[in-house]
């Protein structure tokens, strides 16, 4: 087992030490006076905010917390199989609980659950979406088919040509305003469907920095709408989901870009950065393999509620006391080092979490706490093996150096075996049972890093071997 200088290996677990704490740290207001100078501030509570590669990078340090602990909104779908074949129902169900949950991730809800469910002739997806708190916003969000249509107008009405002094980029395939209202009695089918349409992304216009929404077509797409930009110059490109507008005025084509083969465009105008990110979220998933109503939907509140909450937060703080105490009785001098391991262990895994972020959820706590005990057991592992070495009569120097290199070989096999265990729970399972493998793992690798490099260098520092 390779080993770090010890140097180095006191000033990183110093800056690990630091660092964590400030991550924890929650916000807490500091108000106090000393003759004439006072003090009326907060501290903790901290936000990550940096700039590099030419962005700013920002994160609030607080923890994410799940349905069960936080609330959210509780959705039930129904889908409609009058038109699927018997044999095929269990597979749409599938493919639509899938939809639903890229969905989902696009819109950035954390620590969801979807599940399916099938009772007699009803089939369901249940889903809990924690911290969302408009059931509305994730109704639409995720039941809506999201049936795109590109339509040109059925009359001869002419619009202006737009600007000489207009340059648009040759990505800027739709561009402008035009005077024209459209709706669905006064445009014609194109032919260029969602269907087409290989990507949707929210962005920035590099010229107004206003937010757009990026589409790129499929290769036959690209060919459909060169043919319909050819025919519409100066025209409005009327853009319907689900069968209302989506710009109203339509964007027009511009003439320097009618034909254009690439099958990239610009969707812009009046829109919000939310409403991009909700439209690319719709575009991107596609449509539902069948159509789906909502038969319940209702704000969940935290089911756990706080005072469970905190009496959860005491007996897990008593227990730790009880492993720290354990561990000073039973291994003396080298148990209280491991003890100050086991505190920067809980330090880090909780940075960590913030950091990620981790959602927590009830299972996610046990998977946390679970971790705490495998690294107890590991520093029991290395203690057992020094004690054998002195029994053996090694001096302590010797017997502190092979214990954590005997001790590793075991320490090494049994983590790695969980770290697989969770990888498959995270592969296969599904909501709370991923918050929990997740935690878990997180614990194990710092664990493992604590137990080896952190005692270790400890037990070097005060025990001076």
């Amino acid at each position: 087992m390779a080993t770090m200088r010890p140097r180095w290996t006191i000033w990183l677990v110093l800056f690990l030490t630091i660092a964590a704490i400030l991550i924890d740290l929650p916000k807490v207001p500091l108000k106090f006076s000393v003759g004439g100078w006072s003090v009326d501030t907060t501290v903790g509570g901290y936000s990550v905010d940096f700039y590099v590669f030419n962005r700013w990078w920002t994160r609030d340090l607080s923890f994410r917390k799940g349905l069960d602990l936080q609330g959210g909104a509780h959705v039930v779908f129904e889908a409609d199989m009058a038109k699927v074949a018997a044999e095929d129902r269990v597979h749409a169900l599938e493919a639509a609980k899938n939809v639903i949950d890229k969905r989902i991730n696009f819109f950035g809800v954390t620590e969801p659950v979807i599940q399916t469910a099938v009772v007699g002739n009803q089939y369901r997806v249940l889903v809990d979406l924690p911290g969302v708190v408009n059931v509305e916003e994730a109704i639409t969000l995720v039941g809506r088919t999201a049936q795109l249509e590109f339509r040109e107008l059925n009359d001869a009405t002419t619009f202006a040509t737009p600007s000489a002094t207009a340059t648009p980029s040759a990505r800027d395939i739709l561009l402008g305003q035009s005077s024209q209202y459209v709706s669905i009695s006064n445009t014609l089918p194109t032919g260029l469907t969602g269907a087409e349409l290989k990507r949707a992304d929210p962005g920035f216009d590099s010229k107004t920095g206003k937010p757009v929404v990026n589409l790129e077509f499929t290769s036959d797409g690209a060919k459909t709408f060169a043919d319909v930009t050819r025919r519409n110059v100066n025209k409005p490109l009327a853009m319907f989901l689900d069968g209302e507008a989506l710009m109203n005025p339509a964007p027009i084509i511009q003439p320097s870009l009618a034909g254009d083969p690439s099958g990239r465009a610009v969707i812009s105008g009046s829109l919000t950065a939310t409403e991009t990110k909700a439209l690319s979220v719709q575009l991107r998933a596609g449509a539902l393999p069948v159509p789906m109503k909502v038969v319940e939907q209702r704000q969940v509140g935290p089911t756990l509620g706080a005072e469970t909450v905190r009496k959860s937060v005491i007996a897990g703080a008593i227990g730790f006391l009880i492993v720290m105490l354990f561990m000073v009785f039973s291994y003396g001098r080298m148990g209280l080092l491991a003890d100050l391991a086991l505190c920067l262990y809980s330090l880090v895994v909780l940075a960590l979490f913030k950091l990620w972020p981790v959602t927590l959820t009830l299972a996610g706590v046990a998977g946390f706490i679970l971790s705490i005990g495998m690294a107890v057991d590991a520093n029991i592992l290395i203690f057992e093996r020094i004690r054998e070495e002195r029994r053996w009569g090694q001096p302590l120097g010797r017997a502190v150096a092979l214990g954590f290199e005997r001790a590793w070989s075991s320490i090494r096999d049994s983590n790695v075996s969980s770290l697989i265990t969770t990888f498959l729970l995270f592969q296969f399972g599904t909501g709370l049972i991923r918050g929990f493998a997740i935690t878990l793992a997180i614990g194990i690798l710092v664990s493992m890093f604590t137990a080896i490099v952190v005692t270790r260098t400890l037990v070097r520092l005060f025990l001076r071997v």
